[in-house]
């Protein structure tokens, strides 16, 4: 792999910083995170930065107002060093894939929390267009989706211990087989498109710049 896994300092550092700026409409914790990003990284396009760090935070509204530049670079640094290494998983050793489910200790008992992983993934389905998915496919997506959505609670609730666990064990290999279905699907180039030919204004050195910043050209954009 290019660079590995973070370490698990470098994931504390995470999840602090996800919950210092975080809200009731952003990602909260590192397992959401690792379920959105792999979502990205699985679907018919490329989402870029942009929208999915956006969507992260909640909303244009809700990104973070950084303590320093330290503090941003570092969030950024790591968060896309983790997508690599999902990257690198789902294309590379798909059999070193596993999501980063959460880990809910009680009375000296861990049990597997898959919610916050799943409702991550489900953040990142609602960013691309996922309609075309073949029907021989739609249980993948519905083996993620019944983790990762309000309205399947009750069908968890209703299951046993025995169909839950198997629930679990689902999710992984539904989430290799997504990504394994949209990487075989080619992305038909978009036609280029054909500017018309304007001819370019003479800008004498003494006269504004035409970038509009007021200053002479000759101040501005002619070198």
């Amino acid at each position: 792999m290019k660079e590995g896994p973070l370490n698990e300092k470098e994931l504390e550092w995470l999840e602090d910083t996800l919950i210092k700026y975080g809200n009731e409409d952003s990602v909260m914790d590192v397992a959401e995170l690792d379920g959105l990003l792999t979502a990205v990284l699985s679907g018919p396009t490329m989402i870029e930065p942009e929208v999915w760090m956006v969507a992260l935070w909640g909303g244009e509204k809700n990104v973070p107002r950084w303590t320093n530049e330290r503090e941003l670079q570092r969030f950024m640094d790591l968060t896309f060093r983790h997508m690599n290494d999902i990257a690198d998983r789902l294309h590379d050793y798909p059999d070193q894939f596993e999501p980063l489910f959460g880990v809910n200790t009680v009375e000296d008992q861990d049990f597997t929390v898959v919610e916050e992983w799943c409702f991550g993934y489900m953040r990142g389905v609602a960013l691309d267009d996922w309609s075309s998915l073949p029907a021989n496919l739609q249980p993948a997506l519905e083996a993620i989706k019944l983790h990762g959505t309000e309205e399947n609670f009750p069908r968890v609730e209703k299951l046993t211990p025995e169909a839950f666990e198997q629930s679990i064990a689902a999710i992984g290999p539904a989430a290799l087989e997504l990504h394994g279905h949209w990487l075989s699907q080619p992305i038909a180039p978009s036609a280029p498109v054909q500017m018309p030919y304007v001819a370019e204004q003479q800008v004498g050195r003494n006269d504004p710049c035409p970038c509009g910043s007021g200053k002479k050209y000759k101040n501005c954009c002619l070198h």
